[in-house]
């Protein structure tokens, strides 16, 4: 007797502004398919992804007008409420964790509807280490534009958009002729995104200097320093920094970054925010004349987060927002008394071929054969909720849930 085959489906993005990327590419479904004999996966016609229809065809993967049939659905960004599927399997980045408000009624479609949703975000080894994620390329498109920003911001450095650029291999080769002026740089964070940023700073021959030079010392060229959180954090009661307890306990730490923004340009925020931590400043310190960044990337793009002034998301289309200080509002950006922010919470987006690739590379070869499996700790400990209910893992979501 032949047995039927687990039938996994790939979604047409359907979050509005629409998100050209996908989790797994044509190639790799040809070699899903190759690896696991009981797999068979079709893709939901999409006009807007980034690879076309007929390249899933040429490698022999169905393209299809619905995918409600399979068993487990692949999408990228979150899924618009009213195309959920009663009882399916999902896998996407949901950004419910952090209960976000804006997305409180997704999570409530599925309870629902008794999905089994799986969310990349949380995706992780035995030590708790993320297996999956864009942040590469969420840190070099982010640095980018972050430059892009402030040289629009001072006209000390005109950058033409990544969008703009075919893929990385033709960013790359572009970046031989530029020449970046004076100006001091701020990374914050030591994971994939921020090393992100810094694979930028690196191809523009930014010089790389420490925190304690950073703050000692002028520069005639353009500088960067790279910051961990022991950098910006100190502890309440003066003891020395320890790293786990700041991600067990980050309300019992203070942040101390007035000296930075006392002397930096251009600041590109790639850190992880917890609700609990301190933001880095206030939005009173913002207008204060010490406030010294003209232009900041804010990559983790946390609303009202870490960075406070970051009042929303921006988009591909329109990328940066004013912030003006002394009103406290959100104004066209480039005037002379706005602090500049670009926020796009779908940065990788610009170069959606290259971020689906390697996406699609862990996918193929840690994922799927863990989704496969009868029993995956991986899986479980990504699965937010089951059944109409949420996971033991995310009952903290349940006062979320309960909100209108």
């Amino acid at each position: 007797m032949k047995l039927a085959k687990k039938k996994i489906g790939i979604i047409c993005e359907g979050k509005i502004p629409p998100d050209s990327r996908v989790s797994v590419v044509p190639v790799q479904c040809h070699l899903i398919q190759e690896s696991h004999p009981d797999v068979e996966i079709e893709v939901q016609s999409s006009d807007v992804r980034c690879f076309e229809d007929k390249e899933f065809e040429a490698r022999g993967i169905r393209v299809v007008k619905e995918v409600s049939d399979c068993d487990i659905l692949l999408g990228v960004k979150e899924v618009p409420v009213e195309q959920l599927v009663t009882e399916k399997t999902y896998l996407f980045f949901s950004h419910t964790i952090k209960k976000q408000p804006h997305n409180r009624k997704l999570l409530q479609e599925v309870i629902k509807k008794k999905i089994r949703l799986i969310d990349y975000e949380c995706l992780t080894d035995e030590k708790g280490i993320r297996v999956i994620a864009f942040g590469r390329w969420a840190g070099i498109i982010g640095a980018h534009n972050g430059l892009y920003t402030w040289g629009k911001k001072t006209g000390k450095l005109l950058l033409k958009r990544v969008i703009e650029y075919k893929d990385f291999a033709e960013l790359k080769e572009n970046y031989r002729a530029i020449i970046v002026p004076p100006l001091r740089i701020i990374i914050t964070g030591d994971g994939r995104v921020a090393n992100g940023c810094v694979e930028v700073m690196e191809l523009l021959k930014i010089k790389r200097v420490s925190p304690e030079d950073y703050l000692r010392n002028s520069f005639h060229d353009a500088v960067y320093a790279q910051l961990s959180p022991r950098d910006i954090y100190t502890h309440q009661s003066g003891k020395k920094f320890d790293l786990q307890e700041f991600f067990a306990k980050p309300q019992n730490f203070d942040c101390d970054f007035k000296r930075w923004y006392r002397q930096t340009d251009l600041m590109l925020n790639a850190i992880f925010w917890d609700p609990r931590a301190p933001r880095y400043f206030t939005l009173e310190e913002m207008r204060s004349p010490d406030f010294k960044i003209k232009a900041i990337a804010d990559i983790s793009c946390d609303i009202n987060g870490s960075v406070p002034a970051t009042l929303r998301a921006t988009t591909i289309a329109e990328p940066v927002m004013g912030y003006d200080p002394v009103k406290q509002i959100d104004v066209a950006p480039f005037q002379p008394n706005t602090i500049d922010i670009m926020a796009i919470d779908n940065l990788p987006n610009e170069l959606p071929r290259d971020a689906s690739e390697s996406f699609g590379e862990i996918m193929t070869h840690i994922v799927i054969p863990e989704l496969l499996k009868p029993h995956s700790e991986m899986i479980e400990r990504a699965t937010i909720a089951k059944d109409g209910n949420l996971m033991a893992r995310f009952e903290y979501l349940g006062d979320y849930l309960e909100r209108k």
